[in-house]
């Protein structure tokens, strides 16, 4: 698998979950790949798994500063970027009657807010050819109970690339988002619990959770001139969750 030989990818939230199984699969299709995360422990870990052609660098979406300092590593390093995967996310529930201010900072100032300059400020290093993908989730399409705030981020995702793709028009670059369903990682987990987790897997259609790595594959099909002729679009990896 050579689609992505020779390229240069940028994953952020790129240490565990999703953004690790894109990591992984980008750099067995030949890319050399940046993960760009919080908590250096983690960078650490992911990279002791990706090997030579994986590069870390710590940082938050939220502190401008710190993309940044990514991207001027990767100008220095490469020279430019032909795959961004904006994947760092959070959430946290909190129904109807006791959404607080801080639970809504929280989850639109990373993922919305660091979305936004994740990209615009990846856009200098990018020329035609180049792939930018976006992680949405299927609860932007979904009404569930408690996560009100956390799933408008996500319809808020589906937008931007719906109108990036415009603001991209006849650059080259094309703009697509990935929602991922109910998916096997140490965030969810976290969030969710075990049981309940499980339990949403087995609700689906295919009847299970997802691997990362399944969502890496579609990651690395969005990066690759396979999906040339897609943009603005929204690509469910959800076991049909959503979709019936």
């Amino acid at each position: 698998m050579t689609r992505l030989e020779g390229k240069t990818a940028v994953v952020t939230g790129g240490g565990s979950g999703i953004g690790l199984g894109a990591a992984k699969r980008f750099i067995e299709e030949g890319a050399f790949v940046y993960i760009f995360g919080r908590r250096q422990d983690v960078l650490d870990a992911a990279l002791a798994q990706l090997g030579p052609n994986a590069r870390a660098v710590r940082g938050s979406v939220t502190d401008l500063a710190d993309l940044d300092r990514l991207y001027e590593t990767v100008k220095a390093e490469r020279g430019g970027l032909d795959i961004l995967f904006a994947n760092a996310g959070t959430g946290s529930f909190a129904p109807l009657g006791e959404i607080t201010p801080e639970h809504y900072d929280q989850n639109f100032d990373v993922n919305v807010k660091g979305l936004v300059f994740t990209v615009q400020k990846a856009l200098p290093l990018m020329k035609a050819g180049g792939s930018i993908i976006l992680t949405g989730s299927s609860t932007g399409v979904m009404g569930t109970p408690q996560f009100s705030i956390y799933s408008a981020t996500k319809a808020a995702i589906r937008n931007l690339a719906r109108s990036w793709a415009l603001d991209l028009r006849g650059t080259g670059i094309r703009v697509n988002v990935l929602s991922p369903g109910p998916t096997k990682t140490e965030l969810a987990l976290e969030i969710v619990g075990e049981e309940a987790f499980t339990a949403l897997g087995d609700m689906t259609p295919l009847g299970r959770l997802a691997d990362p790595s399944e969502t890496g594959a579609v990651a690395a099909f969005l990066a690759s001139q396979d999906s040339s002729y897609m943009t603005g679009g929204e690509v469910f990896v959800d076991g049909g969750l959503a979709q019936v």
